[in-house]
Order: C-alpha cells, then structure tokens, then sequence
C-alpha cells in the first residue's frame, strides 16, 4: 500500500441532464457541460458512421451486452486504484483481478499522490469534468487517466478522443487549483489489459497542447451549436 497521500481539496459537483446531455452542476448552481458531453456531441462524421458500422456489425442487442461490461468492468476498476491510491485495504472482486494485475507496474511507479477523483471545472472556456488522478510517475507530477480494454491498443491513434479528453481535464485541473501554485505539464492515459502490462501512453507539454488545441475546437464547436441557440 501506499503511504497517506498528501491531498488537495476534492472538488464536488451534481451530474444533471438536460435534452439527452449531461452537465456538472457546481456548490453554487453553476452548471457546465461535461467533457463527455461535448466530445460526443462533436463527434466527426467518421466516428459516427464506423460506430454505427460495428453495431450493425454485431447486432444492437450485442453492442449493449459488450458496452454494458466495459463500463461495469471500468466501474469496478477505477473503484479499487481509488482504494489503493488512498492506502485503503479493501477486497477485489474476481472480475478486477486481471485488470489489476495488469497495472501492478504502473502503480508500481506511483508516489505524492495529491487527488484522486475530483470533479474540475474552466469557467472561462466553459465546461467541466471529472479527473481520475493526479500524483508523480517516476518523480514527475502529472494527471491520470485509467481505461481497460480487452486488447492493447498500441497507439494513441487507436484510443479514440481519450487523448482530448485527457487535455481537456489538464486545463481544468490547472484553472481549478490555480490558487494552489499547481501548474501540471504532463499526463498519461494507462489502459489495463487482462494477461498483458498496462499501456502507458505517455503525453508531454508539447503534446497536450496539441491536443488541447483540438479540444478548444471541439468546445467552439459545440457553443455555436448547441450554447448560441
């Protein structure tokens, strides 16, 4: 286990929806919509039609089977690196073993963790989300983002907008601890795969802002269709 993380102050907010999109409302009612919401809401054509592709492919009732146990799967796991990440001893189910075995490495790396899951929020560009954690790898100080998979993906390509998405909840956390003096430069996305290490994908100054420029045209894009109706 880890020693008691120095922590800074979680940030709480209530998931709302409004016309099929959900939003964060903060302590103070303001509401925001979430990463997620505007990532899907701009999807490109592209992804749309080879999303809709693979459900035609494996069938609705299939596509609902396989996306209902990712997302219970992801649950379940970001629910015991949390356990873990706070230094708390606390039973895995079967399910997760294989996910967790495959970021005993990566953990392995993990000190100074100061937040874990929080919700975030840039009031000037106007959106928010909620970050997984953000501690030091291997002396670095840096944001994390934890997927599962059922094989690696092997490039930042294959992992779809989880890179923006990654971005998107940098800036936040820098516009929301500001006050702190914290500035965060770097970030990873770590995706557990059963009977295989965990994928680090390791993301630089240089590309967060690359992909923060994406973002910012992802959230411009959304303003003027959905915010200026």
């Amino acid at each position: 286990m880890l020693p008691v993380p120095d922590l800074l102050p979680v940030y709480s907010a209530k998931t709302v929806r409004d016309r099929g999109q959900s939003f964060l409302m903060d302590t103070e009612g303001r509401r925001l919509p979430s990463v997620t919401t505007i990532l899907n809401a701009t999807k490109p054509p592209e992804a749309k039609q080879a999303l809709f592709n693979w459900r035609d492919r494996v069938g609705a009732e299939e596509a609902q089977k396989i996306t209902s146990n990712a997302s219970r799967r992801g649950t379940q796991t970001h629910k015991h690196i949390k356990h873990y990440l706070l230094s708390q001893d606390v039973p895995r189910p079967e399910t997760v073993q294989p996910y967790w075995e495959s970021l005993t490495t990566v953990l392995e790396q993990i000190d100074r963790v100061r937040l874990v899951e929080s919700c975030v929020f840039h009031y000037d560009l106007g959106y928010a989300g909620k970050i997984d954690c953000v501690a030091s790898y291997s002396g670095t100080p840096c944001i994390f983002d934890w997927k599962t998979a059922d094989r690696p993906r092997k490039s930042l390509d294959r992992l779809n907008d989880a890179p923006l998405q990654l971005a998107a909840y940098c800036g936040a956390f820098n516009f929301s601890y500001a006050e702190q003096g914290i500035q965060l430069g770097a970030a990873a996305i770590v995706v557990a795969v059963p009977d295989h290490p965990a994928e680090l994908f390791w993301l630089e100054a240089d590309t967060l802002k690359h992909y923060w420029q994406q973002w910012e045209r992802r959230v411009a894009e959304f303003d003027r269709r959905f915010r200026r109706r």
